[in-house]
């Protein structure tokens, strides 16, 4: 609530002439409502310079704005948060009658109400090439010095991956803080996890009560989703880390040195969501504090950008030299369910990696060996247990609910021959002692599938079992559970969930931008958080759940704490390299090959993915290190981008929170690393782009162009040579695209076709690649 001393209306002692002009001002625009009206929750953008002059601060003049507003029915407005970073302006609880006064000040540009996001939910380093003698670790030092700042479910801070032996002391530029809460006393950071805060007062007035035991009222963590991504970013390394037997190792972090800094955001409810003005709140907050590097692995419904808390956050973080990643969502395999898509954001997909886990089964006396997928969390063998197979009935070989006799196999292994993937209750139904499923949807399974001692085979290996089954008297199974495949092939893969482009806001920059390792991804757990479960009974409220310090989480939230580790790692050697920089770095020296030396597949389909799945390719470390060239941005850039999306100068002005800019250069054309060429209801097209390069190898270099263009696709690069005379130098090049599909339908996903254009070192090793893809899309303005 508002305290008397602030909102207590002027004397006429007290009163400078202009404060009495700017109060009957105020007064003068209030209307009167005789109802009652709902109160709900807004985020207000004011233009800063129409601030008036009596005031010493925004922050003393958006208090006496709300206090100046006539409450009708007696409740007075509430004031959240002040915003000093990533807007101008307040985010505060405000009634119908509120929000019209409101819109009649001098000084007021846009209020939005509250809208709410989501979270889009270890061998992984090793998978990235990351070695500790010879790699981007030690190019980047680790990370060391790097702060990155994380917005997530909050941290539990004991984890042994927050441990900070051998760190050097916080650096003197850090300003933030470890706030006390429920259960978190700010003794609990140390020189790794260096900040910790909690951002609820959005949430808050939706109505959640943020209490024990559903969640803690402070930066610890209760869910697991903010540790886990917080350690796969920047974990200390943890011997002997491993997911109930599974994936035993080290788990170490990307950037293993980078400092920590937790924003807590998101809070239990029934879907885990976060409040806009709590988001804005902490990245406004991170801002302020120093961090380097930002990670979001959340998302809100797509918008235009001045609507969107994460893009208005990211555009300030960008600014100050902030790199920002963000999950590109959980939304796919189908196109157009981009998040976090505008292009100062670095969007990352998920892939997976060439680990998985399996179950060994045996039959005929270890004559037919079969290794299936199975992850069940507790080590049970399983010797010569009967296994039955409903032979000659077709609802019994799937296991269909109520097909079986319980007579003929509790006890035994089932076998179902049930390609949809995992036909649980037919199996606790009947009393069995387990099941081998016969499916092709075994890639598709994830570790809480498997609370029961199940294993997946592919149909190939089924039939081989079916074959056994039938022409056996008494066949038997065993099974060996807890084990761990590496060097598994194909990998990596376009994770089926990850949402694909085109991006509807602005579908001339393509998103995502890169793929990173995103499923099954082990890191840190809250000890005390049940993940695993167990046993059966149909429902999960009946199961029991195992504790574990460490877990296997996918979605396109583990993928970004990936690309800010590497990131990291990259500001750390080149720290004056800007986010567009880095982004460019991952995005142009980006692998497109699996570990089979073929285009990486999208898993849901089993062939080859296009860039609106994969983006520029896969992340690699290494190479990013020293791309040789890069495609920078300025702020600039992006004001001339807006504009030539046609944003009014209100949007603009919102997202960039100045006024004295101007849409004379504006330009679609971003200088971006990648090139999307629009077929709007058309298979014929033509366009030009213009873009620079700037060296950032410390020599004079020479660099020609190269084009795979694939059939209806023509591409021509000016001048195709290029030659930079040291560090920084820039060079420009124009490159024609000129698209004619022919009567082709389209393929799936709005793609069209794509091709790539490559920059050769004459006599060097740097390459530099960037996509250029023909896809259907339109822009969406509202």
């Amino acid at each position: 609530m508002f305290s008397s001393r602030i909102f207590s209306v002027p004397t006429m002692e007290n009163t400078t002439p202009l404060k009495l002009l700017y109060l009957l001002l105020v007064l003068s625009i209030i209307t009167i409502s005789s109802m009652s009206e709902v109160m709900k929750t807004y985020i207000v953008h004011m233009d800063k310079s129409a601030m008036p002059s009596p005031f010493s601060s925004h922050h003393d003049w958006y208090l006496s704005t709300l206090s100046s507003l006539s409450s009708p029915d007696g409740i007075s407005p509430s004031h959240l948060y002040t915003y000093n970073h990533v807007l101008h302006g307040f985010s505060a609880v405000l009634s119908q009658s509120h929000l019209h006064q409101l819109e009649e000040f001098p000084g007021h540009l846009e209020t939005f109400p509250e809208t709410f996001g989501t979270i889009h939910t270890t061998h992984s380093p090793k998978f990235l090439g990351l070695d500790k003698n010879s790699s981007s670790w030690p190019g980047g030092n680790f990370g060391e010095d790097m702060i990155i700042g994380i917005l997530d479910t909050g941290i539990w801070p004991e984890s042994d991956s927050f441990q900070d032996k051998g760190m050097a002391p916080v650096p003197e530029r850090w300003r933030g803080a470890c706030e006390s809460g429920v259960e978190f006393n700010s003794s609990l950071c140390n020189r790794k996890l260096i900040g910790a805060r909690s951002f609820s007062k959005g949430l808050k007035q939706r109505g959640l009560n943020i209490s024990t035991p559903n969640d803690y009222d402070s930066p610890r963590d209760f869910f697991g989703h903010g540790t886990h991504t917080s350690s796969t970013a920047a974990g200390s390394p943890v011997g002997d880390a491993d997911y109930f037997g599974y994936a035993k190792g080290t788990a170490t972090g990307i950037a293993p040195k980078a400092r920590l800094a937790m924003y807590k955001v998101l809070f239990y409810n029934d879907t885990y969501e976060s409040a806009a003005s709590d988001t804005l709140a902490g990245m406004d907050q991170a801002i302020a504090d120093g961090v380097d590097l930002m990670s979001l692995s959340l998302g809100f419904l797509e918008t235009t950008f001045e609507q969107n808390p994460i893009a208005v956050g990211a555009f300030a973080a960008m600014e100050k030299g902030i790199f920002v990643s963000c999950s590109a969502g959980n939304s796919g395999p189908h196109g157009y369910t981009i998040f976090n898509g505008a292009p100062w954001i670095t969007t990352i997909g998920a892939g997976t990696i060439d680990r998985d886990y399996a179950a060994d089964v045996s039959l005929d006396n270890g004559k037919l060996k079969i290794r299936g997928k199975s992850v069940y969390p507790e080590d049970l063998e399983i010797s010569q247990v009967p296994i039955y197979f409903g032979h000659g009935n077709r609802s019994k070989e799937l296991c269909q609910d109520f097909a079986i006799d319980p007579k003929d196999a509790k006890g035994k292994i089932l076998f179902c021959d049930f390609s949809g993937g995992i036909q649980a209750s037919e199996v606790e139904r009947v009393g069995a002692a387990g099941a081998v499923f016969s499916t092709d949807s075994g890639v598709f399974l994830e570790p809480e599938d498997f609370y029961f001692p199940f294993v997946a085979v592919t149909p190939k290996d089924g039939d081989l079992m079916k074959n056994y089954i039938i022409h056996s008297k008494n066949p038997v199974v065993d099974i060996k559970f807890q084990i761990t495949v590496l060097g598994n092939k194909p990998a990596p893969q376009v994770a089926w969930f990850s949402s694909r482009g085109p991006n509807r806001r602005a579908p001339m920059i393509l998103k995502p931008d890169v793929l990173a390792p995103g499923v099954d991804i082990l890191a840190a757990w809250p000890p005390n958080r049940g993940f695993a479960p167990i046993g059966g009974g149909g429902d999960y409220d009946d199961y029991d759940y195992l504790l574990t310090d460490y877990a296997l989480l996918s979605g396109t939230s583990m993928a970004s704490p990936h690309s800010v580790g590497v990131a990291a790692l990259l500001k750390s050697a080149h720290p004056d390299w800007s986010p567009a920089a880095i982004r460019s770095a991952l995005m142009t020296t980006a692998y497109l090959l699996d570990n089979t030396k073929g285009l990486i597949k999208d898993m849901t389909t089993g062939v080859a993915g296009t860039p609106l799945d994969f983006g520029a390719g896969h992340i690699n470390p290494n190479m990013a290190m020293d791309p040789g060239l890069i495609y920078d941005v300025e702020a600039q850039d992006y004001v001339n981008f807006l504009c030539g999306l046609n944003y009014t100068s209100k949007q603009i002005k919102i997202i960039i929170r100045r006024s004295n800019f101007s849409c004379d250069q504006a330009n679609l054309d971003l200088n971006y690393p990648s090139f999307m060429v629009l077929l709007n209801n058309t298979n014929t097209t033509r366009y030009t782009f213009k873009r620079a390069l700037t060296n950032v190898d410390n020599t004079n270099s020479v660099y020609h162009a190269s084009v795979k263009q694939p059939s209806g696709m023509r591409v021509s690069v000016q001048p195709s040579v290029i030659s930079f005379a040291g560090m920084y130098s820039k060079a420009e090049f124009n490159m024609t695209v000129e698209i004619n599909l022919g009567d082709v339908s389209l393929q799936r996903d709005y793609i069209g076709n794509f091709g790539y254009l490559t920059w050769w070192e004459v006599n060097g090793t740097h390459v530099v690649r960037s996509p250029i893809v023909a896809a259907v899309a339109s822009i969406i303005r509202t």
